[in-house]
């Protein structure tokens, strides 16, 4: 599971920005102040920081400067009531991978946050078969193999197995497979994804009313395990 740090003295916002990547299935650490922040980002090692400029006692250029010398892979996004290019480009130029003036409505916020964990990720390898006990996937022809039997797999049966054991034993959201596999403007909706789950497992799965690989993780999504 992902996790995101979050530093920003503003408890109502926190606590909006808190409750709503939980409820996309991230793991979440906050921070009210600057030295706080900088010491949850080096001992905690999140996948992201999203980073309020004006703090009481550090301010957010310095924090984003110091986790940066020490953790330099690190993703920031930093928040400001400041909309002049200046402060965007002192920001950018310590180090941050992208800036977000408030307000801002939580889906471009999730947008973004989505894009730069991709763009952190190391690029998953092309696969083109893949077991799962003993049912192997066939992902070019679109079939699954269980001995003599064989079982065909849908398009989107297929490019959401691929997704998901492109990420084996991550969890997944059901709104990372909505945005992966139908693009961020959808129509379907996470109804959808479990749905398309539920048939995958009748294909893969010995026993699909208790399955064994393709987990649904309650309240977060779902993970395929070893």
């Amino acid at each position: 599971m992902e996790r995101i740090l979050i530093v920003d003295d503003e408890k109502k916002l926190l606590r909006t920005l808190s409750d709503f990547f939980r409820g996309q299935g991230y793991d979440v650490l906050t921070a009210e102040t600057g030295a706080a922040g900088t010491a949850l980002a080096l001992a905690k090692t999140p996948d992201l920081v999203i980073l309020d400029i004006m703090l009481p006692d550090v301010n957010g250029y310095d924090v984003c400067r110091r986790i940066k010398e020490k953790r330099p892979s690190l993703r920031v996004l930093m928040l400001s009531a400041k909309g002049e290019e200046g402060d965007k480009v002192v920001g950018l130029e310590l180090g941050a991978d992208d800036y977000l003036t408030k307000p801002f409505g939580l889906r471009e916020l999730l947008a973004r946050v989505r894009a730069m964990l991709r763009r952190g990720e190391t690029p998953a390898v092309e696969i083109k078969r893949c077991t799962v006990g003993e049912t192997v996937i066939d992902l070019e022809s679109y079939q699954a193999i269980r001995g003599k039997k064989t079982v065909k797999l849908t398009a989107l049966e297929t490019k959401i197995f691929s997704y998901l054991a492109a990420r084996r034993n991550k969890v997944v959201t059901r709104d990372a497979l909505l945005e992966e596999i139908w693009g961020f403007d959808v129509t379907p909706t996470t109804r959808t994804v479990d749905n398309l789950i539920l048939k995958l497992r009748k294909k893969i799965e010995p026993d699909p009313a208790h399955p064994r690989y393709l987990l649904t993780v309650y309240g977060a999504g779902y993970q395929l395990v070893e």
